[in-house]
């Protein structure tokens, strides 16, 4: 998946509608899908015509670990001590001596401090409501990769190996030639 980069041009956004025209392909992870649609923008397919759509999504929590007090107190400390040196660092900035560096190793350690209690504080009331860790994730049980149809022939082409050198588009005004 691909996000707009921080000096990229900004796009309209795109009104919250299923995209239209024919399923290409399915594929069952997003990696595989992701791998056609590059496959087809590396023989120069016009990709703005294709849509990854995911089906049949499931919410999935996994388990990491148990919540110990050890753990909220580390996790804590950690926490605070990256507070604590933001803000070390924001005094040895702008204080009018250069001789406080000492103020911010202080505020380290200050910060750990009061992230260690607070995470305690925090796990001993809340308990016995969610004792482990988690990570969540939406996962789709397939993907299906939708283009317009006037298109989906040479899609299928180029994911097949077929290599057409030359799309020119078809007048259908102009009589076919017949074979000499």
């Amino acid at each position: 998946m691909s996000n707009q980069g921080l000096f990229s041009r900004r796009r309209p956004v795109l009104p919250p509608v299923l995209p239209r025209g024919e399923v290409l392909a399915t594929y069952n992870t997003y990696a595989d899908a992701q791998g056609a649609v590059d496959t087809l923008a590396k023989a120069d397919f016009p990709v703005k015509t294709l849509s990854i759509v995911g089906n049949d999504l499931k919410s999935v929590e996994r388990v990491t670990g148990k919540l110990t007090y050890g753990r909220v107190a580390l996790a804590g400390a950690a926490s605070g001590a990256w507070l604590g040196i933001f803000f070390g660092i924001l005094f040895f900035l702008f204080s009018p001596t250069g001789s406080s560096l000492p103020f911010v190793f202080a505020a380290l350690i200050m910060g750990a401090g009061f992230g260690m209690l607070l995470g305690i504080a925090s796990y001993a009331i809340n308990r016995r409501r969610r004792d482990f860790t988690s990570t969540m994730q939406v996962i789709a049980s397939n993907y299906q990769i939708i283009v317009t149809p006037d298109l989906v022939n040479r899609a299928r082409n180029l994911l097949a190996g077929v290599h057409d050198p030359d799309p020119a588009p078809v007048d259908p005004t102009i009589p076919p030639t017949p074979p000499v």
